[in-house]
């Protein structure tokens, strides 16, 4: 492909593309680099290794951004508690790279959120002065990693007034006031993989979900189509094992402790229409928060919880009752009216991939929660480079550290690592963005891509319709997601591409919708 001359279409992901491409590889195709696991991460070392002009395969046993890449707070944050904690390094990167995505490569997908920490009878007044220190500490960070002030303000204190204009519903008694610092947020997680994915698409890599590694070895894999149960044995020169908690399923000797993040979604009407983020600080730690997270869809995300998690490593966390009581408990703390169980209109959990390298101060029992977030590239004796450890906001050199670690394995060279300047697709600067025709909401889930989706409904307004009462989410998007980004099925289009599914009675309300969505984008994928 003469990448300096890319097509839309080469950034769409679909049925018909997603066979061709495994039949070139059932025909003996031999790429340089294969990565295994289509979250974030793996997205990412597809793109990375694309873009230095590598041929990729990045497969999925299931979908993009099907485990933990999905069920993160949605920030792209730059590293407050790991300073706290004394992770100078990974702060840092995290400063960094939080930057990139909201300055150069997806500032349609994040945006900079404020937050309000309540200083309540419960936040001692040491902890406040340690709090307002490590705010104007992390803005420390933000100057040092080079992002600009225009895009995250600077942190200041609030009186309680103030406090209760941002954040309505708080209990006004015993408000002292409240800090405001600011943050990134993205539109979705979920969204930013598919976004990753597609370019690394539009680079030549082969993208393709429904495809799972039966066996793996450093020069290749034997690979089953999920879909027909046919099995391929494909060829590599390099092999990127980035499967995150399932790492140690592929690879022998990979030991991880899994720690699970709880989520709630609420009704924005359950807290008085919340629109800036809450840090809530819970009682007896210092550096640990409840937090409020609004997400412009009339749902507001509170999370999260910090668990170790034994035994086999499902596919789908389950939520236990214990969290959800947790998070209420925190929450409810800080509320003039505190909610309930029965506003929990959803409730989500993801596994973190944490390293168990023996070395944190708790040992074996020890908290996951003191475990470092720094990602480990870790190569087997048969060359195959895996990657762990890290979070969202880092993916991008944690993708581009595994594709440097499988070319020093192999004793090959590529181009330099370009990703931290390469835009995703329908990503744009931000006054480009404004002037784009379209509804903002969808400005902020598409980029520049979402005027040909708003545009779908000139032929058929029907499109332009929710897919169900009180969903803001159209028809026009299910359509969108069949034809250009890789959904395969209902499960595909409402948990991940739209996140309809967060809330079971929203999913349900809206299948019907979906399977048209799949009826509509078939014929034209198949040439019927």
């Amino acid at each position: 492909m003469n990448r300096s001359h890319r097509r839309p279409g080469d950034f769409s992901l679909n049925a018909r593309r997603r066979a061709r491409e495994l039949a070139e590889l059932a025909a003996g195709t031999t790429v340089d680099v294969l990565v295994i696991g289509l979250g974030a991460t793996g997205a990412g070392a597809a793109l990375d290794a694309a873009s230095r002009g590598l041929s990729v395969a990045a497969i999925d046993a299931h979908d993009l951004a099907f485990g933990t890449s999905r069920w993160s707070s949605k920030l792209i944050h730059g590293g407050l508690r790991y300073l706290a904690s004394g992770q100078i390094g990974v702060a840092h990167e995290s400063a960094v790279e939080r930057g990139v995505l909201m300055e150069r490569t997806a500032p349609h997908l994040v945006r900079a959120q404020p937050f309000v920490m309540p200083l309540t009878q419960l936040t001692p007044r040491r902890n406040a002065a340690l709090a307002q220190a490590g705010l104007h500490a992390g803005d420390l960070l933000r100057v040092s990693a080079g992002t600009a002030r225009r895009t995250l303000p600077t942190p200041r204190r609030l009186s309680a007034v103030e406090t209760l204009r941002a954040a309505p519903g708080l209990r006004p008694q015993g408000l002292r006031g409240g800090l405001l610092s600011w943050d990134g947020q993205l539109a979705d997680d979920a969204r930013l993989v598919t976004a990753i994915a597609r370019t690394a698409a539009g680079h030549g890599a082969r993208i393709l979900t429904r495809t799972r590694a039966l066996s793996v070895t450093g020069s290749g894999a034997l690979l089953r189509d999920e879909l027909t149960g046919r099995e391929t044995r494909i060829r590599a020169r390099m092999v990127i094992n980035a499967t995150g908690v399932w790492a140690g399923q592929l690879v022998d000797d990979i030991k991880l402790r899994p720690s699970r993040g709880t989520h709630l979604v609420l009704r924005a009407h359950s807290l008085a229409g919340l629109t800036t983020g809450l840090h809530i600080p819970i009682p007896g730690e210092l550096n640990r928060f409840v937090l409020a997270l609004p997400q412009g869809d009339g749902r507001v995300y509170v999370g999260l919880t910090d668990e170790p998690v034994d035994g086999p490593v499902p596919d789908v966390p389950e939520v236990p009752e214990s969290d959800i009581g947790f998070l209420l408990d925190v929450l409810g703390a800080v509320l003039d009216t505190p909610v309930s169980r029965g506003d929990v209109v959803g409730a989500f959990a993801g596994l973190r991939p944490l390293l168990d390298n023996g070395s944190d101060d708790g040992g074996s029992a020890g908290r996951t929660s003191d475990i470092s977030r720094r990602h480990a590239v870790l190569t087997s004796g048969d060359g195959v480079v895996t990657i762990v450890g890290g979070k969202l906001t880092t993916y991008r050199r944690m993708a581009q550290d595994a594709v440097d670690a499988a070319l020093a394995a192999r004793a090959l060279t590529a181009a330099p690592c370009r990703t931290a300047r390469l835009p995703l697709v329908g990503a744009a600067s931000r006054a480009s963005l404004a002037a784009v025709a379209a509804p903002r909401r969808l400005i902020a889930r598409y980029g520049t891509e979402a005027a040909a989706i708003h545009a779908l409904g000139e032929s058929d307004p029907r499109l332009r319709e929710p897919v169900a009462d009180g969903v803001p989410v159209t028809r026009a998007e299910l359509l969108w997601a069949v034809r250009h980004e890789g959904a395969l099925d209902e499960s595909d289009l409402l948990d991940r591409r739209t996140r309809v599914g967060l809330v079971p009675a929203d999913r349900v309300a809206a299948l019907d919708a979906a399977r048209e969505a799949l009826a509509m984008g078939a014929p034209e994928l198949t040439g019927q």
